[in-house]
């Protein structure tokens, strides 16, 4: 998001990695079109042929392709994961649509299947009724509530595979809010990347403030300073899907009910980023289009394959624009809070 400085100028700040289920690559591969026909019916083909063109789908499958072409069997499969109930779907076919028109099939399952029907042979390869699994994409299991004790024994499966990972577990937790709360500790950038300050400095500038809540004197202090700032500040648990995210009141709340319990360390905070509002017109199923107060946050898609400790490929693909009005604190598309939008360059 824009952080808006108290000097009047804008800074990039970052909110989150995601490193599971990233969502709406699809879907933001179709809005483009969306508003440059709205653009053209009201006759401002000049302003519709400065949207910007964006295809992440595409980039999406690349890199499932490139670790499929690396896994090495014509015949194998990608494997991906799906939920039971899947209002996203459409989301997902573009994908599949992109590896299908590379002559790579998908099939979907659920955990369930995989725990049923799932099995290895003596070279770990991955089986799935029968067919031989290259990759395995997961677009389920990224919160506790996924995982019954069967989702678990398919999960474990499916990481002693050598089938590809996207993600392995280490990737997804990799992706957590308590890493990236460890990795802006002063130091950390400088192991990760030595002997490159400007890249630091440069990664170091989209930094909000984040803060552990450990057990200890560091905890207590930013306990004691969220409790006193409330406005300032944003509780957050290790959680992705949106909706999970404690402000004002709520997280003042929360924060004296966890203060003397060692569970407050299973949550960060974080410096809450405060964007210029500006006036958009969102457009919402079941209720008239209305121009309201509203913030964007925008997501690069990148796809990151590598083989043991080789880095085969890492790109940018694309883009995503997500807009909410501002009455609305946290949650997203899914939530039915934000809407799927287009960066406009001026």
């Amino acid at each position: 998001m824009f952080q808006r400085n108290a000097d009047g100028s804008a800074a990039l700040k970052q909110i989150e990695i995601n490193t599971i289920s990233a969502s709406f690559g699809g879907l933001a591969s179709r809005t483009p079109a969306v508003h440059r026909h709205v653009l053209n019916v009201l006759g401002k083909t000049k302003e519709a042929a400065k949207i910007l063109s964006n295809n992440p789908s595409k980039g999406l499958a690349m890199g499932i392709a490139k670790a499929w072409e690396l896994y090495g069997s014509a015949n194998a499969r990608v494997l991906l994961i799906a939920q039971e109930k899947e209002r996203n779907i459409f989301d997902q076919r573009a994908i599949e649509n992109e590896l299908l028109a590379r002559n790579i099939h998908v099939i979907r399952r659920k955990f369930e299947d995989v725990s049923e029907k799932g099995s290895l042979d003596q070279d770990r390869r991955l089986f799935m009724d029968g067919q031989e699994v290259a990759v395995v994409y997961f677009r389920d299991g990224y919160m506790p509530s996924h995982y019954s004790l069967q989702n678990w024994e398919a999960r474990l499966l499916l990481e002693r595979s050598c089938a590809v990972k996207c993600p392995d577990v280490a990737t997804q937790l990799a992706g957590t809010k308590k890493v990236q709360q460890e990795l802006s500790r002063s130091g950390m950038l400088e192991v990760l990347l030595p002997g490159q300050p400007e890249a630091v400095a440069r990664l170091r500038a989209t930094f909000a403030g984040l803060y552990s809540l450990d057990m200890g004197e560091e905890g207590d202090q930013a306990i004691t300073e969220a409790i006193a700032a409330p406005n300032c500040f944003v509780l957050k648990p290790q959680r992705e899907g949106g909706g999970n995210n404690l402000y004002g009141e709520e997280m003042v709340q929360a924060l004296e009910r966890l203060k003397d319990s060692e569970e407050r360390a299973s949550y960060i905070l974080m410096e809450k980023i405060e964007p210029e509002p500006f006036e958009n017109c969102l457009l919402r199923p079941g209720s008239p289009a209305r121009v309201a107060q509203c913030i964007s946050e925008l997501g690069i898609f990148g796809v990151y394959v590598r083989q043991g400790k080789t880095l085969v490929m890492n790109k940018h693909v694309g883009h995503l624009l997500r807009t909410k009005a501002i009455e609305h604190a946290d949650g997203g598309v899914a939530a039915g809070v934000a809407v799927l939008d287009n960066p406009y360059p001026v």
